[in-house]
This record gives C-alpha cells, sequence and structure tokens, in this order.
C-alpha cells in the first residue's frame, strides 16, 4: 500500500482513498475503497458487526501495520483520534492528560483553554478517576482538538455513554467541530446518531462502500422529518433492517 501522510492539496480534500484493501491472512476485510472527504466536512461510517468499519478508521489513522494492505491512501499530517473509551493517563491530572506530547511554550495555556472549550474549566488538576464517563470523553475531545487537527477520527466515541449524556456529547461535537473545522469520520453503530450529526453517511457492508448519501436535512420542520425518515429506513435496510422491523422501531 502506498500510504503518503502529508502534501495533500486542498483541492483534493483531506482524505483520498483508492483502492484500498485490508486482509487478515485469506479474509478480506476491506475490498477496494474508494473514498473522498472534504475539509471541514463530517461523515458518518455505518456497518454491521464484522463489516470493517474500525479496521478502516485504523488505517486511516495508520494504527494497522500489522494488517495486509493495498492501494493508495492519503491523510495530513495532523490528525487525532478518539476512542470509546477515553484513553486517559489515571496517573496523570487532566492539564497533564491534555498536553500529554504537546509542543511548544504555550501548550499548556492552550490546554487550558481547550478544557475550558469542553466545559471543564478550573477541573485542570482533577485526576480521571473523578470524572464521569462523559467528562472523561470531553478530556478526550479536548486533547484530540487542542492539536488543532486537519482530520478527526471517532470510533464510537459515545457508544458506552448513557442516552442523556450521549446527547449532550452530540451537540458538544458539533459545537467544537463547528469552531475548529477538522475534516471528520465518525463511526458509529446508531443510524439516529449519524443523521442527526453528519453531513453525509456512508455504509460499508462486506467490505465495500454500498452506500454514500448526503444528510441535506430540510429547514422546515414537516419536510425536514419526512427527509430523516426516508434517510432513516434506506440506511436501515443497507444494514438489513426490514422495512417492518424499521416501522415496527419507529412506532415503538
Amino acid at each position: 500500500m502506498a500510504q503518503d501522510t502529508g502534501g495533500l492539496n486542498p483541492a483534493d480534500g483531506v482524505v483520498r482513498v483508492r483502492a484500498l484493501r485490508r486482509a487478515f491472512g485469506a479474509r478480506t476485510i476491506l475490498d477496494n475503497i474508494d473514498l473522498d472527504i472534504r475539509r471541514g466536512e463530517f461523515v458518518a461510517l455505518l456497518g454491521r458487526s464484522g463489516s470493517g468499519k474500525s479496521t478502516f478508521l485504523r488505517a486511516l489513522a495508520n494504527l494497522d501495520h500489522d494488517v495486509q494492505g493495498s492501494g493508495d491512501l492519503r491523510v495530513p499530517e495532523k490528525l487525532s483520534v478518539v476512542f470509546q473509551d477515553a484513553r486517559l493517563l489515571p496517573w496523570k491530572r487532566l492539564l497533564d492528560n491534555v498536553t500529554y506530547g504537546l509542543r511548544g511554550p504555550d501548550a499548556r495555556g492552550r490546554a487550558s483553554a481547550a478544557l475550558a472549550e469542553v466545559g471543564l474549566a478550573g477541573r485542570e488538576s482533577a485526576w480521571p478517576a473523578e470524572l464521569s464517563g462523559g467528562e472523561q470523553q470531553r478530556v478526550a475531545l479536548a486533547r484530540a482538538l487542542v492539536r488543532e487537527p486537519e482530520l478527526l477520527l471517532a470510533d464510537e466515541p459515545f457508544g458506552a455513554l448513557d442516552a442523556l449524556t450521549r446527547l449532550r456529547m452530540h451537540a458538544l461535537l458539533r459545537r467544537l467541530c463547528d469552531a475548529h473545522q477538522p475534516a471528520v469520520l465518525l463511526v458509529t453503530h446508531d443510524v439516529d446518531e449519524a443523521i442527526h450529526l453528519a453531513q453525509r453517511v456512508i455504509v460499508l457492508d462486506q467490505g465495500r462502500l454500498v452506500v454514500d448519501v448526503p444528510v441535506d436535512l430540510p429547514a422546515a420542520a414537516g419536510a425536514r422529518e419526512a427527509r430523516v425518515v426516508s434517510l432513516r429506513r434506506r440506511l436501515l435496510a443497507s444494514l438489513g433492517v426490514t422495512a417492518e422491523e424499521a416501522e415496527a422501531a419507529e412506532a415503538a
């Protein structure tokens, strides 16, 4: 596989993937994937368990060195990853978690500002164990965005949170992305989360991208709800959910 982590022309977008293949031995996980993500674009990636979602994200993050692969993958040097587990260092205070690996004389000031931006002003000296799960994910977002990445990769970052905390984190993520304007690839199993957050949704099935659809929700409430229902049914169908099952879920 040819991989280029720099020198992307802004006109070409932030991510450019062509004929990307990933295999574990004889088992093909990603099969000739083509994808472009533009600067500032928010893309959600859906797929059934085992479809290759996390493998694809790890490929973009250059974290899959032991996996066979071929194709062309171009991503920016400045990228950050947020996982479902916040992966904070328990022996470091919050400010030190956010500054970990950060360079520059103003690193601590930038990290403090990042914590304030995610609603944790004044908590710089707290330990990770003192935080709730949602607060820990706020720190993970601060740590990712303080580096001003051109590409933010998020692997089901809200999957372990309760429903109310997840909704609050959705609003925070959208606000942060509007402010920092990274390209975003969000891996999720939640169709409604994908529709709510993303400008574009793609679906991976048996190693291939089978759906690539803009969200483009109308402003008018009635038309917006109709578009949400239509998108939800199309995306659920691509994930193997029947129309009857989708209607039952909507009625519940």
